[in-house]
């Protein structure tokens, strides 16, 4: 009797889990460069090189920032102007803006710091997942 209930129990997590995987593979956003890619549309004429790559929508760009950090809450966050600066601990996501709304650059880190630091100077902390206003979870936020 105490084999079957854990069979029973075992079975009903297994079908959990994949209720859950099947979920998530239908909304397909692991992360702020997924999520990007699957709702805004690409604009390969607005990359910049190779490091960043492009993506528009007719949204203004405080509106698609909503959007995104709602999803995925960014390390660090620098908004002015020019647009809207989010640094998570791989990539970036700047969205500016254009006549018909937002253009949307996806790039690694080890390029945007560099393109964008006479923007967001200290606000964006520099390293993997790290801020320069503080410690731990939390902390200086």
């Amino acid at each position: 009797m105490t084999y079957r209930r854990w069979f029973v129990v075992g079975a009903a997590a297994a079908v959990v889990g994949v209720l859950v995987a099947a979920f998530a593979l239908v909304n397909g956003t692991f992360s702020p460069r997924a999520y990007v890619q699957d709702r805004y549309s690409r604009a390969a004429s607005r990359d910049i090189g190779r490091e960043a790559t492009a993506y528009t929508s007719s949204k203004s760009p405080t509106t698609v920032a909503k959007e995104l950090t709602d999803a995925w809450k960014p390390s660090d966050r620098y908004a002015d102007s020019s647009g809207v600066y989010l640094r998570y601990d791989d990539d970036s996501v700047v969205i500016l803006p254009i006549a018909a709304g937002s253009v949307i650059l996806l790039e690694g880190m080890d390029t945007a710091h560099p393109r964008y630091h006479s923007t967001v100077g200290s606000y964006w902390g520099w390293g993997r997942g790290s801020s320069v206003r503080g410690g731990g979870p939390g902390t200086g936020k």
